[in-house]
């Protein structure tokens, strides 16, 4: 037992897979040449099998063989040019352009296609360095190549089989991310409710907007890890399972991102009553089940979630202590403070099932979108629309292309040894924005000096070549188990890998000086190309993704209204438009996070008028998801029905706001349009029946408060636009 758990614990790390798989690859390839008696073969098989692990894909057995089967064509198609255009430098620099401009745009249909695509470029130029290793095209250069290829069929056949044996492995971490990364959201909305004076509530909405990102990207890769399993495989249990506790996920995080009332009001009321730190503490600690939940999906040990059903009953005992009391200015909030126990008991419930969720959770509508294009015609479209100035991707291309071809040319200027290590670290640099791209190429140069110090020291103090072909093989799964999350590593573990394969075949130190160089001009190239190569300063563009927000937002209400008017529903339509709600606050808060990262000069104010829109839209999410927490058919007769002609007007002054966005125009004066939709909203709650009115209404309470948001996001939008000066004197600041 004590051996089984560190192994079982082990099985559960996102990466422990991944590098098993690579290191069964490198000690098969280490194993052949040892066989064949030729450690000249390590380096080709190596640089092979780096290729296809960094062109895998998440899939099932069946799609992944598919995807293997399309990146080999693409390899060897790509292994094969780069051998006849080598002698001809002027017709290889043509090649080298069109196609990476062609396979990065190929990125445009999809993420599987970019991955594939940007493997494709790597093994291109693992080509270049493979023949150049040799002096040039000779008799034998066919064979090499050949031999980069065996390293990819090689990984490759080890990923279909690992994926036929564990199939369901991904899918339970990827549940996991997503449970962890919602108790994360729960703990950091749980400061929310924190009763002190002093605390900067915007900083903190700021910082929930950004796990509130990293919630919607671990849902969204589950989403797909489920959806490629389940073609064709609807009738497995264990998916069916899988599906459900993905169905529970998306209704916990609707539940734990609305907002049922502004926190500061329920601070100033309830300052000296205990009843916000019981908030504070049931949020915190559900955010820990769902920590917890994460762990006992893993490992399928019991979940315990005691301590949060302990905390919910404080709460309601702390609310019926408020109610005791009978004070008068607190009767108005009491009823939305109900409204969020009642939703935090919902959340306890679904958290209860969500570890072993019952066959009669089934849904009408368990159906998932499919992102992925249909048809060529489809894909063609994808990449079509993407040939403008204002794609990212097309900039992209044109950017990479060029800095390839360049650092290209400064090679056959200069002429220096291993110089297609120059175009290697372009390429692994050169990212589509600025601020990944300068991050990168610090840790690249950082990660390459320490791993030639590294790289020195082993070479010195092993000089066997068994060890050092030991020390490669650890040096390449330190690669991939590092690459997403420690770069500095991933870039000296594979810096150490080159120097200690390099070196059974020639002088590893000889390696050391030229790589440091071509790091550097490599490095300098893509910082370069970034800069002044159609830069994609993400001010430039923050205007539209804030129309998107906003126009997605106004899906999200529609479709809630709809719910309203024909019935609760977790149909595909009410989920995408939920989905596509959190997707666009997500890609506002990444475009943000990028642009603080950008030379002052090019973001200016917009950063700050950018975080003050990006907090406004959150708040306005959550309160469009507390009105979707609370979703029923309303009866005709049911005083709520009325309100629904209101909220399908705040959906059409939302489209406005988005549109003059969009055209990056000013937003006329929200204030007064605003001010009749309140007074309509408090009139129809006044004609209310007095048994009515005794009682909280989720709908008109709500409705009112997204109703509040209105002028504050018309004059955010301005801000955005730079068009302060326009902005309307009516227009006051609610943020």
């Amino acid at each position: 037992m004590p051996i089984t758990l560190p192994l079982r614990r082990l099985w559960t790390l996102d990466k422990f897979a991944y590098s098993l798989r690579v290191f069964i690859a490198f000690s098969g390839a280490l194993l052949f040449s040892g066989v064949m008696s030729d450690v000249a073969l390590v380096i080709p098989l190596f640089l092979g099998i780096i290729a296809c692990a960094l062109s895998e894909t998440d899939d099932s057995w069946q799609g992944r063989l598919q995807a293997l089967l399309v990146t080999l064509v693409c390899f060897t198609s790509a292994s094969f040019i780069v051998q006849w255009l080598f002698p001809w430098p002027w017709l290889f620099v043509v090649g080298l352009g069109l196609s990476t401009f062609s396979l990065i745009m190929l990125g445009a249909i999809g993420q599987r296609y970019a991955t594939i695509a940007s493997g494709t470029l790597i093994l291109s130029i693992y080509s270049m360095i493979n023949i150049e290793q040799h002096g040039g095209v000779d008799e034998d250069v066919a064979t090499r190549q050949l031999l980069l290829l065996a390293g990819a069929v090689w990984y490759g056949l080890i990923s279909v089989v690992w994926c036929v044996l564990f199939s369901r492995q991904p899918v339970k971490q990827s549940m996991a991310r997503v449970y962890k990364a919602l108790g994360e959201f729960l703990i950091l909305k749980s400061a929310l409710f924190e009763p002190v004076r002093g605390v900067d509530v915007e900083a903190r909405r700021v910082a929930l907007a950004r796990q509130n990102g990293k919630v919607v990207d671990a849902l969204n890769q589950a989403k797909e890890m489920i959806f490629r399993r389940l073609e064709g495989q609807r009738g497995d249990q264990k998916l069916n399972r899988y599906l459900r506790i993905y169905f529970i996920a998306q209704d916990i995080h609707e539940r734990a991102s609305s907002t049922h009332y502004p926190y500061s009001a329920l601070s100033k009321a309830f300052f000296h009553h205990d009843v916000l730190f019981r908030c504070q503490r049931l949020l915190d600690q559900q955010g820990r089940a769902c920590r917890q939940l994460a762990k006992s999906l893993l490992l399928n040990r019991p979940f315990d979630h005691q301590q949060s059903e302990e905390a919910l009953a404080d709460l309601h005992a702390s609310i019926e202590n408020l109610r005791d009391r009978g004070k008068p200015e607190w009767r108005p909030l009491l009823y939305p403070l109900s409204a969020l126990a009642d939703n935090l008991a919902t959340l306890e419930n679904q958290l209860a099932s969500a570890h072993n969720p019952g066959v009669s959770d089934e849904r009408r509508d368990s159906s998932l979108f499919d992102r992925s294009p249909s048809s060529l015609l489809e894909a063609w479209k994808r990449v079509r629309l993407n040939f403008t100035l204002g794609s990212p991707t097309f900039r992209h291309a044109v950017r990479l292309s060029i800095a390839l071809m360049t650092g290209y040319g400064i090679m056959q200027w200069i002429d220096p040894a291993q110089g297609f290590w120059i175009l290697l670290t372009t390429l692994f640099v050169c990212r589509p924005n600025f601020a990944t791209t300068r991050r990168f190429l610090s840790q690249r140069i950082i990660g390459t000096v320490l791993g030639l110090v590294v790289g020195w020291a082993s070479i010195s103090l092993f000089p066997h070549p068994l060890v050092q072909s030991i020390i490669a093989v650890a040096a390449g799964v330190s690669f991939f188990a590092n690459r997403e999350k420690h770069y500095v590593i991933a870039t000296a573990s594979i810096t150490l890998l080159v120097l200690c394969s390099f070196n059974q075949v020639g002088d590893g130190y000889n390696l050391i000086l030229p790589r440091l160089l071509d790091t550097l001009l490599g490095s300098l190239i893509a910082g370069l190309a970034v800069f002044f190569i159609l830069p994609d300063w993400q001010g430039r563009r923050l205007y539209r993704e804030a129309a998107n927000a906003l126009n997605n937002h106004r899906r999200y209400l529609e479709e809630i209204i709809h719910q309203y008017e024909e019935g609760k529903q977790d149909d595909l339509a009410y989920r995408l438009a939920r989905r596509n709600a959190h997707n666009a606050d997500a890609a506002l808060s990444t475009l943000l996070t990028n642009m603080l990262h950008e030379p002052g000069h090019y973001r200016r104010q917009d950063a700050d008028n950018g975080l003050r829109f990006l907090v406004l839209s959150n708040t306005l999410l959550s309160h469009l998801s507390a009105l979707g927490a609370h979703r029923h058919q309303l009866a005709d007769d049911e005083d709520d029905a009325t309100l629904v002609p209101v909220a399908k007007r705040i959906g059409e002054l939302l489209g406005q706001i988005a549109e003059r966005l969009n055209q990056r125009q000013p937003v006329e004066a929200l204030a007064d349009q605003a001010a009749e939709l309140l007074t309509q909203l408090e009139e129809q709650s006044a004609a209310a029946d007095e048994q009515a009115v005794t009682l909280y209404r989720p709908i008109q309470s709500q409705l009112r408060l997204i109703t509040e948001q209105l002028a504050p996001l018309g004059e955010a939008a301005n801000r955005l636009v730079g068009s302060e000066d326009h902005t309307p004197s009516s227009v006051t600041d609610h943020a």
